[in-house]
């Protein structure tokens, strides 16, 4: 009898340990996506540089701009960020400890990375003018508004409630994908009006204010949150994938960027129409 019990403690702690380690498993998955967010900011970090060898420069060493890669390794912390989310639903792991974490992960990989691409961008651009390396540096450190703003939204995030079936603002990731897919489409094309764009100041305090803007505003955004799958629910996604195989197609890497846009307008017109048949009824 006394076996029989011992044997019962023993399966029980057992389990409480194995169900321990089952929810550190979704924990994994998010600091995998913090790790490949500290490899982005590395890469972006180690600008382009021509080195010589000998004093005469007849030996030279080209080595190139890596802030592609930063494209790469931002990617695969978006694909990581939505495993752990669903390696939690699927082993019932969820916790509110997983909550915070994914938070701090997501405001590194998807906030600070893309800023430092945009602060880097903003620095090649202003490089093209005429003593533009002596900008100031708060004309470069604006880049890290995006970081901030996604930061806010972030926080936001972990204290409502009431987005179980939707955003409320442009989701931090998406925000972040959108931005780094700019090094790709700059790397890959032979385009001199989009080079000419990429380089241009102007253009990339516009990205720094929508984006931030889209954020921290309550606009309300599609998610991948619903209860019963139909095809009406899926049509808005439908239409963002159509829009962005399509764009890939003929631009390529433009896809990103388009998807992104497509998304936010696909967002605000289907939610609009749900608003107005909510307020007939």
């Amino acid at each position: 009898m006394i076996d029989n019990k011992q044997q019962t403690a023993d399966n029980s702690g057992q389990s409480t340990v194995d169900r321990g380690l089952l929810k550190q498993i979704p924990n994994i998955f998010t600091l995998l996506n913090l790790f490949f967010g500290c490899l982005a900011i590395v890469v972006i970090m180690q600008s382009g540089l021509t080195i010589s060898l000998d004093d005469n420069a007849q030996q030279v060493v080209d080595i190139p701009e890596k802030m592609v890669y930063a494209s790469m390794f931002i990617g695969i912390a978006a694909i990581v960020d939505f495993l752990d989310g669903f390696v939690a639903r699927l082993l019932k792991a969820s916790s509110e400890m997983g909550k915070q974490l994914d938070s701090l992960a997501d405001v590194v990989s998807f906030g600070v990375a893309p800023g430092m691409i945009i602060y880097q961008f903003l620095r090649l651009g202003y490089s093209q003018q005429e003593n533009g390396l002596d900008v100031n540096a708060l004309w470069l450190a604006l880049a890290f508004i995006v970081p901030c703003a996604g930061a806010y939204r972030l926080a936001r995030f972990n204290i409502d409630t009431s987005q179980s079936t939707g955003f409320k603002g442009v989701p931090i990731p998406a925000a972040g994908l959108f931005v780094a897919a700019f090094p790709l489409i700059y790397f890959n094309n032979h385009s001199i009006f989009v080079n000419d764009l990429l380089l241009n100041k102007w253009f990339w305090y516009g990205v720094i204010a929508v984006v931030s803007y889209l954020m921290v505003s309550t606009l309300p955004m599609l998610a991948l949150k619903f209860k019963g799958v139909t095809f009406k629910k899926l049509l808005p996604f439908i239409i963002i994938l159509i829009a962005s195989i399509t764009t890939a197609l003929f631009l390529g890497w433009v896809a990103v960027p388009v998807g992104f846009l497509v998304y936010v307008v696909v967002s605000l017109v289907f939610n609009s129409q749900q608003s107005t048949v909510n307020s007939r009824q």
